[in-house]
């Protein structure tokens, strides 16, 4: 007889913080609770993989692969899970097929057992790679749909989808409701269907955004589902998932009971809670503004990350206006569902949408790749007067024909990168995923020299997928604003965002804004400020740092300076890198003509507005603002 106990799936120490903490929890806060969390007998623990890899180099100075080990040493008995973002893997853009199977089978070899793999398209080309080296490690492939609401997204292309699925081999099939936008009838039609379709066990994944999560998880346990994910509760509800305290009660003396102990989950949640306080994190709540969910469909990772960043900057009154735009934006292109890094690409967009006021007058790299295909297939067609507006053209074959498809890096090309800095396949990996942050990262912590890296660790003691960053924008928009630089270029592996002078960007031949109901006409263009006169450098051209950060002037420690002194520069030329909030800053020449000084030394901090270089333009020379570059 099939077994009816109904699974959970702790998601605590990986989407629960990420969700309500911006992935900021320590290995240390973790160790002293997962033995207990290892005896629930929880289906698995979901410890690893979205932003939580990247964040421990960035923020918690952590080995994303030494977390690994830690956590699968303190829970033998529980499989781990981790999420990967298909061909993306745990980054922001595609990466090659030897990528994929080194890194599929290095984070089984440390300790996963269960793969949730979703495609923010639900692209299935997207998944192939991913599936195959899944199941060639033996592990648990679970595929995830990305689920969302718009005309194209339908419960037959959701079962086509699932369908498709189960012929890369398939283990069970995960709803990954990452806005909140399921609600519980809808809920049980697709359980239902997905199960009758596939016959594979059928995976529950909804955030609590909206409200409708634990209806939503009742009605679809009653239709068949088999898993479902829940929170400890001090890292649950809001933006994040249903408690699972709440969940073992409501199913308690049920046909689908968990058999979990309440005393120990108590247990467990009392911990958090301590950790919560200690570290003076949010609490779980739903906001109006998170229940607004089925107008906006705003995922709440993304929709914390846009809240504090407005407050930080004093902007809240703001929000209502991106909130707005975001949907707008979505629809013109295409009706993505909003997952990393299409959350990031369409947020930021909206986010510059707003605060220019001119409409698609400035692009991402990313957003122009994803119009040009190069993310997969966009679920419905394009809005022709978007393209025209940023690509002078609405003929798709034109379009795709300006793509440039860069061949991603192989292992051996990272290895060899990286050279004696890495001492494993990991440190390969997180090199050729996340070039800078690792390279920093592995010349700062050389302890594993000599040691057998994949048996021993050090217990250390101790926002994505959606990070749309409005200070950077602002200091960026009034960088070039102020100084006599025609376009500012940001770089990092989730965004890049070319900042053009007002009037100075404008696309020769470009269509008006899109004519989309409901979207305010645009903003009256800004005049550029006059460029102040230079006493000590005579005839030439100063370029400051666009925001606080540090200066490197070559793309890595063993490359060549972008350049020095006495050479000539193109406008838009790339001259050096400022490092800043995640963000590897490329800073362009805004002039034809010869680098007169360079001002910084290689890796010193530099300031907001400090000259970086003087340039020397050339005789009548045309500014970058007088020659915008396309895409």
């Amino acid at each position: 007889m099939a077994e009816t106990r109904l699974r959970l799936m702790d998601l605590t120490v990986r989407d629960g913080q990420q969700s309500l903490w911006a992935t900021r929890m320590s290995i240390g806060d973790m160790i002293p609770i997962l033995p207990v969390m290892d005896s629930v007998g929880y289906w698995a623990i979901e410890a690893w993989g979205g932003a939580t890899f990247d964040s421990c180099m960035r923020f918690l100075d952590e080995n994303p692969w030494e977390r690994l080990r830690q956590i699968k040493a303190l829970t033998p008995s529980t499989p781990l899970a981790m999420l990967v973002r298909g061909q993306n893997l745990v980054g922001y853009r595609h990466y090659s097929t030897d990528i994929v199977n080194h890194f599929i089978d290095a984070s089984h070899r440390n300790g996963i057992e269960v793969f949730r793999v979703f495609d923010a398209l639900n692209d299935i080309d997207n998944m192939r790679d991913c599936a195959r080296a899944v199941k060639s490690c033996g592990a648990w492939f679970e595929p995830a749909i990305s689920y969302t609401t718009s005309p194209v997204h339908t419960l037959d292309s959701y079962v086509e989808y699932a369908c498709q699925l189960k012929e890369l081999g398939a283990d069970s099939i995960c709803v990954k409701d990452m806005a909140g936008l399921l609600t519980p009838y809808r809920t049980s039609r697709l359980v239902e269907a997905l199960g009758d379709a596939t016959g594979l066990p059928v995976h529950l994944h909804c955030h609590y955004a909206g409200g409708m999560a634990i209806a939503n998880y009742l009605k679809g346990v009653e239709s068949g589902a088999a898993i479902i994910d829940t929170d400890s509760t001090p890292l649950a509800f809001g933006t994040a998932h249903p408690a699972v305290e709440t969940m073992v009660a409501a199913f308690k003396e049920s046909p689908r009971d968990t058999g979990l102990d309440l005393d120990t989950l108590f247990e467990i949640s009392n911990y958090w809670e301590e950790v919560r306080k200690h570290n003076h994190y949010r609490a779980g709540v739903s906001t109006l503004m998170n229940v607004q969910v089925f107008r906006h469909q705003i995922p709440g990772g993304m929709m914390s990350n846009l809240v504090s960043q407005l407050e930080g900057q004093h902007a809240l009154d703001r929000l209502d206006d991106v909130v707005d735009e975001i949907p707008r934006v979505r629809a013109e292109v295409g009706f993505p569902p909003l997952v990393t890094p299409m959350s990031q690409i369409v947020g930021t967009q909206a986010v510059m949408n707003v605060v220019t006021g001119r409409r698609w007058s400035i692009v991402s790299k990313e957003m122009r790749d994803y119009l040009m295909g190069l993310y997969g297939r966009a679920p419905a067609p394009l809005n022709p007067k978007v393209l025209d507006k940023v690509f002078d053209t609405h003929d798709m074959s034109v379009i795709r024909q300006m793509a440039v498809v860069e061949e991603a890096m192989s292992y051996e090309d990272a290895k060899a990168e990286i050279g004696s800095l890495a001492k494993s396949e990991e440190d390969v990996l997180m090199y050729a995923m996340f070039p800078q942050t690792a390279r920093t990262f592995l010349s700062k912590h050389p302890s594993h020299d000599g040691v057998d890296f994949f048996n021993e660790s050090e217990l250390a003691e101790a926002k994505e997928d959606d990070y749309v960053d409005m200070n950077q924008i602002r200091e960026l928009i009034r960088a070039v604003e102020e100084s006599s630089i025609g376009e500012i270029t940001i770089k990092e592996a989730g965004q890049e965002i070319s900042v053009r002078k007002p009037g100075a960007g404008a696309i020769a031949g470009a269509s008006p804004a899109p004519e989309t109901p409901g979207v305010p006409a645009e903003a009256k263009e800004v005049a550029p400020a006059p460029t102040q006169a230079n006493k000590e450098h005579p005839g030439c051209v100063a370029v400051p740092s666009p925001i606080v950060g540090t200066f490197y002037s070559a793309p890595s420690p063993d490359a060549d300076p972008f350049v020095k002194v006495g050479d000539e520069v193109t406008a838009g030329q790339t001259l050096c890198i400022v490092e800043a909030m995640k963000l590897m800053n490329e800073i362009p020449s805004p002039e034809l003509g010869k680098v007169h000084e360079v001002c910084v030394q290689n890796g010193d901090p530099v300031e907001y507005g400090q000259t970086l270089f003087w340039i020397e333009p050339k005789p009548e020379a045309g500014k970058l603002s007088e020659t915008p570059q396309k895409g």
